[in-house]
């Protein structure tokens, strides 16, 4: 049973996800969809209704969420994750929303990531809390190659990252977007689920080899230690905790280490009816962003 004229609140909305999410939702006439971003500004291009939502200042969060049923919840990429999260929830609960679906990162219940881990402390929020919920769990993000943390990976031909030869899980954020979007229309549907999100497995040979492909130029990979990505963030200001999690995670990668299996893609196929973005098809894609 989908939710008839229900009120959805879409958090990071001017994000890659985010805005994907707004535009695959926007027309649906059965829904209100409503932009939350620190910009109201800047998300009103998204054509929907907006409202100022900041994670940082508690007094936007409660009439953010005036009348709303449904939530799609980023959760942030620092250790305020859980300061910015709590305070979130506890204000949606009092607005009296009654589902989240909760964007958080990949791995299994076990995982030894700490940032990963971290994040399954906010879905245990989210339940303790009484929401009914989905969980989402996307593997790494291809566009991240197209740019992450203000800084691209990609420059001249050459890739450049940490994790030596590791076979890495892959997936679009359309596809993310387009999960999501099914999880916030059929909340009854997916209720009590938690999705870890992929569609391929590459190293970073491979994907360089797959941009080749499709720009008919020659691409590499050029992989690089892990103490160097450690070092370019602490010196850009990045938060600490987060980034020295990050540069662990990267350094098991790069002994050879993986912490764990990948997603199996089934997963999105159900959802979607459809296999998720390839490597191939998604540099082909995006071959002018890749052009040098």
């Amino acid at each position: 049973m989908s939710n008839a004229e229900s009120r959805i609140l879409v958090t990071g909305a001017t994000g890659k996800v985010g805005s994907a999410l707004v535009s695959l939702l926007r027309d649906n006439p059965s829904i209100d969809v409503v932009a939350g971003a620190r910009s109201p500004e800047k998300a009103a291009a998204l054509g929907v209704s907006t409202v100022n939502l900041d994670f940082d200042n508690v007094e936007t969060l409660l009439p953010a969420m005036r009348d709303i049923d449904t939530v799609f919840m980023m959760t942030g990429y620092t250790v305020d994750m859980f300061r910015q999260s709590k305070a979130f929830l506890n204000a949606a609960k009092s607005a009296g929303v009654r589902h989240i679906v909760h964007l958080g990162a990949c791995g299994t219940d076990d995982t030894q990531v700490a940032h990963w881990g971290w994040q399954q402390f906010v879905e245990r929020y989210i339940e303790w809390a009484g929401f009914s919920f989905t969980h989402l769990r996307p593997d790494i993000y291809m566009q991240n190659l197209l740019g992450y943390g203000g800084s691209r990976a990609v420059d001249n031909g050459v890739v450049r990252h940490y994790v030596g030869g590791a076979r890495i899980s892959w997936v679009d954020t359309d596809d993310v977007a387009a999960v999501a979007a099914a999880c916030v229309l059929d909340t009854e549907k997916h209720t009590g689920n938690v999705y870890r999100l992929a569609s391929d497995v590459k190293t970073y040979y491979e994907v360089a080899h797959e941009i080749s492909c499709a720009i008919g130029k020659p691409f590499i990979y050029e992989p690089r230690p892990a103490r160097e990505f450690l070092d370019k963030a602490l010196a850009a200001g990045a938060d600490s905790a987060y980034m020295y999690s990050a540069y662990e995670n990267y350094a098991r990668y790069s002994e050879g280490k993986e912490p764990e299996e990948g997603a199996p893609f089934s997963v999105m196929e159900t959802i979607l009816g459809r296999r998720g973005a390839t490597w191939s098809t998604f540099a082909d894609k995006h071959r002018a962003e890749f052009v040098y």
